[in-house]
């Protein structure tokens, strides 16, 4: 009951499609061991949130259902109430009922939070801190953020096909610290009397330490490429970051490891994309750096991510938000969520065969040419959330992972 990075050794599979890792489709930080054929059975909680959240859980839901049942697996599914739909029924934004439930579970499905409605809210009463006390709450420090472009949406991105095309690349995120975490913080009046706000970024040895093992391990299962970014020109959490970065390096020699300023790496990603394959990054740098990744590929509606911790159930999510503005229209592009589901099955559960259909049927469905608006090209064929979805339902159920006999 547990996405663990402790996990990170255990026997390559064959190489096969992977969004996540082109040199190898084994998980790369992964849950307990397997259970046996008979034990086969998990509790997912499912957090749909707000705005097009619960579209795509229900996506995403039905698909992992689907891809279970070919490979197995059963679940037990506790839906919960999480955001802005938690504040309107129980005046918070993240239910004790809710969390309870997340922790005791095997992993973490999450849709989106947020939206118009509540920005005028107080900060403890915004849907947006339920993400971060929930993540706090799990303590997921880990954030894996994939951004590779699939060869059939190569023209959705903004940048020109030779920059774009095989840009395959991860972000790892250090998610509980820094600055959005970090103390002192708060308001003041300065001796003008003017009203200032204060935030601290801080990084402790051991939080560090933590994120970087887990960045290189990642790396030595792709590329073997590591990038840190930092800003250790000006901030001396950023000094000590690459100190110690560069110490834990010692450790992986089959992994080459160079650093970088955070303002060269915003620019390097839109100049030469391609020159990265893995980066290592602190909260705030991670968060930026990772959105503007994602872009690359055409959609942000395109892009799962990971949460992980040394122990305990993973968090699994699109990076997109809420969509207020084409929220209950059908509308909503599910494949982020759906791979986000794939995530979950590879590095919470360690069900990679069932990963992989997931992977698979989704390349299937952009290759049979069905696209929601965000993704939408001359020639290709414009279909709603539901109707995707049942697409990406009928290729997973015709798919066989590389591998696997039926």
């Amino acid at each position: 009951m547990a996405a663990s990075l402790q996990l990170l050794q255990f026997k390559p599979l064959k190489p096969s499609f992977s969004f996540f890792s082109r040199r190898s489709a084994s998980p790369i930080c992964s849950a307990a061991p397997t259970p046996s054929k008979s034990q086969r059975s998990y509790t997912i909680t499912l957090l749909p949130g707000d705005g097009i959240g619960p579209e795509v859980i229900s996506v995403a839901k039905d698909v992992l259902l689907l891809a279970g049942h070919l490979e197995g697996i059963k679940y037990e599914f506790r839906e919960r109430l999480i955001g802005g739909a938690a504040l309107d029924a129980t005046g918070v934004p993240l239910p004790d009922e809710t969390l309870s439930a997340a922790k005791q579970s095997d992993a973490v499905l999450l849709g989106a939070v947020g939206g118009y409605k509540w920005d005028n809210n107080d900060k403890h009463l915004k849907p947006e801190t339920a993400l971060l006390l929930l993540r706090q709450e799990l303590k997921v420090f880990a954030n894996l953020r994939p951004a590779s472009v699939f060869p059939q949406l190569v023209d959705a991105s903004t940048l020109k096909r030779a920059v774009a095309e095989g840009v395959d690349l991860m972000v790892v995120r250090e998610l509980t610290g820094g600055i959005y975490f970090g103390k002192p913080r708060g308001f003041g009046t300065n001796e003008d009397g003017e009203e200032f706000g204060f935030n601290t970024e801080i990084y402790a040895e051991h939080e560090i330490d933590r994120i970087a093992h887990a960045a290189f391990k990642i790396a030595r299962k792709r590329r073997g490429k590591l990038c840190s970014v930092d800003k250790a020109n000006v901030l001396e959490a950023s000094i000590l970051w690459r100190r110690r970065v560069s110490a834990i390096a010692q450790e992986y020699p089959d992994v080459e490891l160079s650093h970088m300023y955070v303002d060269n790496a915003a620019m390097q990603l839109i100049r030469n994309p391609k020159q990265f394959d893995t980066i290592v990054t602190n909260n705030i740098f991670g968060d930026i750096l990772s959105d503007e990744a994602s872009m690359i590929t055409g959609s942000i509606g395109m892009l799962p991510s990971a949460s992980l911790g040394a122990s305990g159930p993973g968090l699994f999510e699109p990076i997109h938000g809420s969509a207020p503005d084409i929220a209950g229209q059908d509308k909503a592009n599910p494949f982020a969520t759906v791979l986000s589901a794939a995530m979950l099955l590879r590095y919470g559960l360690d069900e990679e065969k069932a990963a992989q259909r997931i992977e698979n049927a989704v390349l299937e469905t952009l290759n049979k040419g069905f696209r929601t608006g965000d993704i939408y090209s001359t020639g290709t064929n414009l279909v709603g959330c539901k109707q995707l979805g049942e697409e990406i339902m009928k290729s997973v159920e015709s798919n066989v992972p590389s591998g696997a006999t039926v």
